[in-house]
């Protein structure tokens, strides 16, 4: 048997058992990749926190971490009361919704010639005959359950991880006993941090600023909870190609049932879409450029296999693993032309 080919059947085999072990552990990697991303974010702002004038450079690094950490902290807690608070508001006005949606079903009934335009009773019991309440309600709870498990798994990974960050150099330095190697695995790891720093970096203000223009334009239509969609704009902003699409989808569809007027949803619709147009096609690229060298067809692959494999976890995952494996298949003569089949122009 030819030896490539032998090798390719072997490397085939070993793929295929790595995502087998990938989508059976999902539980256990999905919150140590979290943490080390939230740990990128930390190091990252620590590091802004150190360039701050006249107080920033006599902080000790234990301080300059600790608040940082507490900034993150305190932005997550204020997402949290904001979604909280916005899915109280909802529950409060659900009648009005109720009421809003079933005149905007009956006007389009009337414009489609339907004798019996359908009632509310008539349409909760047609929907609720489909639904078993008790089985949602037990998803519902099993499902925030697992997120708030998540989370805190997820917090003591982080404070684990940046007490490690202290001997983390040392460790790599002691790794092996040909400096060669070394060097190697410093340069993978030095590589990894500066592109996956400076991804998380530029998306997060792209991300800001998606956020923001899309409260001011919810806002200045009127559409309710704006603040609350302008946070999931920004946050779906993480997600490439698919996170665009949802951040139009979900607002357009409350503003047809806040306005019960297809005319408004249609200006929410153009209006969102036009700014995703603009910031996606013009500010992303400028900001962002090559900074992960990845084809954008590798991109949306990536996308669905990792989506595949760990669910709405792995979409927000997706490009900064398939970064860290191109970093690392690139240092390796085997698995280089990977990397090159992956990465945006070939050169890496």
């Amino acid at each position: 048997m030819n030896a490539r080919f032998q090798g390719t059947v072997y490397g085939l085999f070993f793929a295929l058992a790595i995502g087998w072990v990938l989508y059976i552990g999902k539980g256990v990697f999905v919150p140590i990749v979290f943490s080390v991303l939230v740990v990128y974010v930390i190091v990252g702002l620590a590091r802004m926190l150190v360039r701050l004038p006249l107080v920033g450079r006599f902080l000790p690094p234990q301080i300059v971490h600790l608040l940082s950490a507490l900034v993150i902290a305190l932005m997550l807690a204020g997402i949290a009361s904001l979604v909280a608070g916005s899915i109280g508001n909802v529950s409060a006005l659900a009648p009005k919704y109720a009421a809003s949606l079933l005149n905007a079903i009956q006007g389009v009934a009337e414009r489609l010639g339907v004798e019996l335009a359908p009632t509310w009773t008539a349409l909760r019991q047609d929907v609720l005959a489909q639904i078993n309440t008790q089985r949602l309600i037990g998803s519902t709870m099993l499902s925030v359950s697992a997120i708030v498990s998540t989370l805190v798994v997820v917090l003591l990974y982080v404070v684990f991880l940046l007490i490690e960050q202290r001997t983390f150099s040392t460790k790599i330095a002691r790794i092996s006993s040909d400096p060669q190697n070394v060097l190697q695995i410093q340069k993978i790891i030095a590589q990894i941090n500066a592109r996956i720093g400076a991804y998380l970096a530029l998306k997060t203000v792209v991300s800001v600023i998606q956020g923001l223009v899309s409260w001011a334009v919810l806002e200045f239509i009127g559409v309710e909870f704006a603040a609350f969609w302008a946070v999931l704009i920004g946050m779906l902003n993480y997600v490439p190609y698919l996170g665009s699409v949802l951040g139009v989808v979900f607002p357009v569809a409350f503003a047809t049932m806040q306005f019960a007027d297809f005319g408004i949803a249609l200006v929410v619709l153009v209006s969102l879409s036009a700014t995703q147009f603009v910031i996606g096609f013009f500010l992303d690229p400028y900001l962002m450029g090559n900074s992960l060298n990845l084809s954008p067809f590798v991109i949306l692959v990536s996308l669905a296999v990792w989506s595949a494999l760990w669910g709405i976890p792995g979409a927000f995952l997706a490009v900064p693993i398939t970064a860290c494996m191109v970093l690392v298949f690139a240092e390796f003569s085997g698995t280089r032309p990977i990397a090159i089949l992956l990465s945006r122009n070939g050169q890496i």
